[in-house]
């Protein structure tokens, strides 16, 4: 895929970074290419930015192709490099985004038509990349038209016309505008993204000769998105604030510091991304240790600069896409996934899934899932540290919809001060009258032959496990995830007492998604049934394959034992053998064998010895274990040794998903549980209102 511009600054490192993730998701092996730098000597900002991906396997300098001034002095030579080292990296890619020019050079009128070429040279076709900056959409249409009019002149074929940075009011009849003048290429429209462009922290700091008087280093990579300059009394400058904004304020001002620092810490404000205090001025000890006394990671830098000259180079300022920044590299990533119809393009390019599934490659294809519904998942943990991290990321790529649980000025205030960016979240107190009354009523119904009163209720609901679970049940949520902080128990002893097992469901059991070197695999049951009968197996085993069947797995059943076919007896092997039997009577569509040992179960050349006509050994996607103590170490033993990551455990039997983590989890863990809850939603019910 060929991600070309007729003109500088259109963004499309931004787009092709997303591009490359959604390609990653499906192929194995994605290489990055960019024919064309402005120089040897110099790393290109745009392959520093695509190579740093985790799922590019591949050195910088592997992705060049020649310098720009090679194409000014011998086109011809230029030509038969880019070639020669595109045939080079094809060898080795099953997929390549090759990245256009960069039009530094504006006295060069053909450098259009020289990546058009280059495209047309490698087979590639085409992605053009417009800017819709201060254009209107007739002006956008005109340009559209040129630009495909050049790329089919020289024989290469543009698939899709992305207009980035335009103004998001039109979007619409930019889309109209472009799809009428020009036929044939996919149209899309993303807005300008102020996140993207804004500059860090750090970028306002090297502006102006800063020096990072109190804060933490690491807020340095946060955005600085807008500037308040604070030459006015503290209550009008409050009531300026806006989310992510720089204060600027004259160093003697020496009332308005305090003030600020306690708006960051309220949580009843906008989070700012620093404090900027200019000319040079000390500040007095008292200040200094009223402010080093509170906890407080915001950054509060200086500069010898007077306000005026401070705010003359921080408006000057710009950002750009960068990985130190992860507010814009997840800004970039929810562009790009709600505003390109990713899989018309994919189709467009006939691409074919690949038989080997990476974890990267399920991650980013989970990710996509769950963006194309939007569910909302509500998260019991709000004051959680680990949790506010992740909830960040989570609304700023756009997977889900999230409610909080806590006091709303508590939660945003410990959001503030650990600078996590909350503000699309919903935030509801547990404690909420209105609520608790509503969810007291429905709880006290359902548990009322257990001799639940109402009083009991009201008590039992303010619990935040019970008041998150309600929430799913009445239908204000689509699924809860808790158990950073809370055991299991505590985390899914409500969903079996409010929302219980669906219909056709015998118990409630769970999977752990284990993503390998170069597959998926299902584990169950490895968390909730200790040792289940025949009967629970075999249903373990159908909800098991329901699962794997709804994340892209193609279920193949092994149901294990110490013993494989009819070589062994016992207990334990006839109860692995009777369910067996009970699914292949129950669900004949799918494909099941038991009893079987894991080797036999996973190793082709052990299947073919001990099970040589099974559809299934050596195959095996979903591993149903005989007992809890099985599945448990199994899964634990697999993901330590063999360095899988192990996704769950996702709970499956309820009518309404609600999964539990592992007090020991990491970010990213949560981040993946949501996910997975979300894509579980998809499948079980419409979305919320939020």
């Amino acid at each position: 895929m060929y991600i070309a511009s007729p003109e500088g600054m259109t963004g499309k490192s931004m787009v092709a970074f997303g591009l490359l993730e959604a390609l990653a998701s499906r192929s194995e092996r994605v290489g990055v290419y960019r024919p064309v730098v402005k120089s040897a000597r110099t790393r290109d900002y745009a392959v520093n930015l695509l190579t740093s991906h985790p799922a590019v396997d591949q050195e910088y300098e592997d992705a060049i192709g020649v310098d720009h001034q090679l194409v000014l002095s011998d086109p011809e030579a230029a030509h038969e490099r880019i070639l020669a080292r595109h045939r080079d990296l094809a060898e080795r890619y099953s997929v390549l985004v090759v990245l256009g020019s960069d039009y530094d050079d504006l006295a060069n009128p053909t450098e259009l038509a020289f990546n058009a070429e280059v495209a047309a040279n490698i087979g590639a076709p085409v992605v053009v990349v417009l800017s819709g900056l201060d254009r209107s959409p007739d002006q956008i249409a005109a340009l559209a038209a040129v630009s495909v009019g050049e790329f089919g002149g020289h024989h290469a074929l543009p698939i899709a016309l992305v207009v980035n940075r335009a103004d998001a009011d039109s979007l619409d009849a930019v889309r109209a505008a472009v799809s009428q003048k020009v036929r044939g290429p996919l149209v899309a429209a993303i807005p300008e993204n102020p996140v993207i462009l804004a500059p860090t922290v750090q970028g306002l700091k090297d502006a102006v000769g800063g020096t990072l008087l109190h804060g933490n280093p690491e807020w340095l990579d946060r955005v600085a998105v807008g500037t308040v300059i604070a030459a006015m009394s503290l209550p009008n400058v409050l009531s300026r604030l806006t989310e992510n904004c720089t204060v600027i304020a004259p160093g003697d001002r020496y009332d308005l510091l305090p003030g600020l620092v306690m708006a960051q810490q309220s949580g009843t404000f906008p989070a700012l991304s620093s404090i900027l205090l200019t000319g040079g001025y000390d500040v007095p000890a008292e200040v200094g240790r009223l402010i080093s006394g509170v906890r407080q990671d915001l950054p509060i830098l200086t500069t010898e600069l007077s306000t005026f000259d401070t705010a003359l180079r921080v408006a000057k300022s710009r950002g750009r896409l960068e990985v130190a920044s992860p507010q814009k590299m997840d800004a970039a990533r929810r562009a790009v996934a709600e505003h390109l119809p990713i899989p018309e393009l994919l189709a467009a390019l006939e691409m074919t899934r690949a038989e080997v599934v990476t974890p990267m490659m399920f991650e980013f294809e989970l990710l996509a899932r769950a963006r194309g519904e939007k569910k909302t998942i509500v998260l019991p943990e709000g004051e959680e540290p680990r949790i506010l991290a992740a909830a960040e990321a989570i609304l700023a790529r756009g997977v889900a919809d999230l409610v909080l649980l806590g006091e709303e000025s508590t939660v945003r205030a410990r959001a503030a001060q650990l600078g996590h960016d909350i503000s699309e979240a919903r935030v509801v107190s547990p404690h909420d009258e209105e609520r608790v009354e509503r969810f007291a009523a429905e709880y006290a119904r359902l548990r009322a032959k257990k001799g639940v009163t109402l009083e009991q209720a009201r008590e039992t609901v303010q619990d935040v496990s019970y008041f998150g679970t309600m929430m799913v049940q009445m239908g204000e949520a689509d699924g809860m995830v808790s158990g950073a902080v809370h055991s299991t128990a505590h985390t899914i002893r409500p969903s079996f007492e409010i929302i219980k097992t669906r219909p056709g469901a015998k118990i409630v059991s769970s999977v752990f998604l284990m993503a390998l070197e170069d597959r998926v695999l299902v584990y169950g049951d490895c968390a909730v049934n200790p040792d289940p009968t025949a009967e629970q197996l075999a249903d373990i085993a159908a909800q098991s394959a329901a699962t794997a069947q709804q994340f892209g797995i193609a279920p193949r059943i092994a149901m294990l034992s110490y013993s494989t076919g009819t070589s062994g007896s016992g207990a334990d092997v006839d109860k692995v053998r009777e369910a067996t039997e009970l699914v292949r009577a129950g669900a004949p569509e799918l494909d099941v064998e038991g009893p079987i040992q894991y080797d036999a179960a996973v190793d082709a050349s052990v299947a073919k010895t001990k099970l040589p006509d099974s559809s299934v050994a050596g195959r095996a996607t979903v591993f149903v274990f005989p007992d809890l103590n099985t599945g448990n170490n199994t899964y634990k033993a697999v993901q330590r040794s063999a360095g899988a990551i192990a996704i769950g455990p996702v709970l499956q039997g309820l009518n309404k998903p609600v999964n539990d983590l592992s007090r020991g989890a990491l970010v990213d863990d949560i981040i993946n549980t949501v996910v997975i809850t979300a894509i579980q939603a998809q499948a079980q019910s419409p979305s919320v209102a939020v």
